[in-house]
């Protein structure tokens, strides 16, 4: 505040000392640091859209000499604001004041964030940048992030949360993070539990943040990372495109645009190689179907499944697609999990799920099955089979077994299938079922391998031509708009984690 004391005793000195408070708020620290948090406030928002709740708050300890540093904000801000003209609520820690560090007052602001998004259902957006719990104030701080994280399980599946960690976010800070629905990291943040002298000093390794839970970390090797950026305002701006294809919540529809015009697409009846163990970008195919919009979430990580948000006809929709130009398109634990995920977050926001399915089955290995692929496998189909969305399923080459019967088969739950010509819908390859039924593999491929034979069942809806394919699943998704599904009452299944 100024170093002239405004006369309380008039209205005018009571504005100035209004004035005063809020331009501490702005920099509580006197630093950088401070103003580029609400600089990423700023860039996430619309501008001039930004309404701060609790600016002027502080904390209340006053041991360990905490009562000589009383910063207004208490090292977070928070409030709401709109993207794109929608309302949405958001937090972003600031690590200029206590290093970003989580104390009560710091809690409740968030808390008080969550409550309003949920009562109001508006997205939240929580911008990461904390060295954890506050030491000064103990075991109240993880109290408080208990809070934190049973506030954000209660949201879950009510509001599109999104987490940017745009800085290092450690200890019990970086717990809420894998509660978000989608995770956007910038290169130089961090996210992990362990400290990097404990890592080193337990086990002998060296360690720092960057190599417990870097961007590349979390994008790579854990998946936790869905989305990553060179820099934090690449990382803001990204969340506002994604938040372009969510619903403000879970009773709101899926978000419509303006359908695109021509596309640049491939020809699709002349797509699929003749040589059927020839690799092919998915891709691809996903483009010529949607209006080439494809944002991919997970795009680094288990390649050998594609997942991520697109329209179709305009409708915002959640595309999930084996990938033949990684392990042959072959399911493995990594990427059963990342589509089970995706399928569900897809289903909590009402967004529809289109299927394109080439895949042989899983990859047969032991590490895979001590890595837990029969939970993965079942995760998988858990998560599609409980799904209340609309779900097409489009098989472009082989659907073979295991695979067939998780990736949006028709019994499972597939509202519409579709096959393609060169569709192989089938137990197993020809060479497995000629050892096992002792026939010739070759005419044995001539009568099975083939889309018919499920097409006689019932199991596919359609045998169509490639180049058709958008204008069937795009009819098929105008139709399951009316899709209404009453589940059997019951708290929760039990999902296979």
């Amino acid at each position: 505040m100024t170093s002239s004391k405004p006369d309380m005793g008039t209205t005018a000195g009571r504005l100035e000392d209004l004035r005063n408070r809020l331009g501490e708020a702005q920099a509580p620290a006197g630093s950088e640091g401070a103003r580029t948090v609400r600089e990423r406030v700023e860039k996430l928002l619309d501008p001039g859209s930004f309404v701060e709740l609790d600016a002027l708050a502080r904390h209340r300890v006053e041991v360990f000499k905490m009562d000589r540093t009383k910063p207004a904000t208490d090292g977070v801000v928070a409030g709401y604001g709109t993207v794109d003209g929608r309302r949405v609520c958001v937090f972003s820690q600031d690590p200029s004041v206590f290093d970003g560090a989580m104390g009560e007052v710091y809690a409740e602001k968030i808390l008080k964030v969550y409550d309003l998004a949920t009562k109001v259902g508006v997205p939240l957006v929580g911008i990461y940048d904390s060295a954890g719990a506050r030491a000064q104030e103990g075991v109240i701080a993880a109290a408080m992030q208990g809070k934190i994280l049973r506030a954000a399980t209660q949201a879950s599946g009510l509001i599109p949360h999104i987490a940017v960690v745009a800085g290092p976010t450690s200890s019990l800070a970086a717990l809420t993070i894998p509660l978000a629905d989608l995770v956007v990291m910038a290169d130089g943040a961090a996210a992990h539990l362990a400290d990097p002298h404990v890592v080193a000093s337990v086990s002998g390794e060296a360690a720092t943040a960057d190599s417990l839970g870097g961007a590349s970390v979390h994008a790579v090797t854990t998946g936790l990372a869905h989305f990553t950026a060179a820099s934090d305002d690449e990382a803001l701006e990204l969340t506002r495109d994604i938040l372009g294809y969510l619903p403000v919540n879970n009773r709101a529809g899926a978000p419509l645009s303006e359908p695109a015009g021509d596309l640049d697409a491939p020809d699709l009846n002349a797509f699929i190689p003749d040589d059927e163990a020839a690799a092919y970008d998915a891709h691809d195919v996903i483009a010529g179907v949607t209006d080439g919009d494809l944002l991919e979430v997970g795009a680094d990580y288990a390649d050998n499944i594609i997942t991520g948000f697109a329209h179709v006809g305009g409708r915002a929709v959640g595309v999930v697609a084996n990938q033949p130009s990684s392990l042959a398109g072959c399911l493995s634990v990594a990427a059963a999990r990342k589509a089970a995920r995706f399928i569900r977050t897809c289903d909590a926001f009402n967004l529809p799920v289109v299927f394109f399915v080439d895949s042989p089955g899983f990859v047969p290995s032991t590490q895979e099955e001590h890595s837990g692929v029969l939970a993965g496998a079942a995760a998988l189909a858990y998560s599609f089979a409980e799904a209340q969305v609309g779900t097409v399923t489009v098989v472009t080459r082989k659907a073979l077994g295991s695979a067939y019967a998780v990736m949006g088969s028709k019994l499972l739950g597939a509202d519409f299938v579709f096959a393609w010509p060169t569709a192989q819908i089938a137990l197993a390859d020809a060479p497995t079922m000629a050892r096992a039924l002792d026939v010739d593999a070759e005419a044995y491929a001539e009568d099975n391998l083939n889309p018919y034979v499920a097409t006689e069942r019932g199991l596919v809806d359609s045998v169509i031509e490639p180049a058709a394919t958008r204008t069937h699943v795009s009819e098929a998704l105008r139709l399951l708009e009316r899709k209404v599904v009453y589940p059997p009452a019951k708290k929760h299944g039990n999902i296979p984690l």
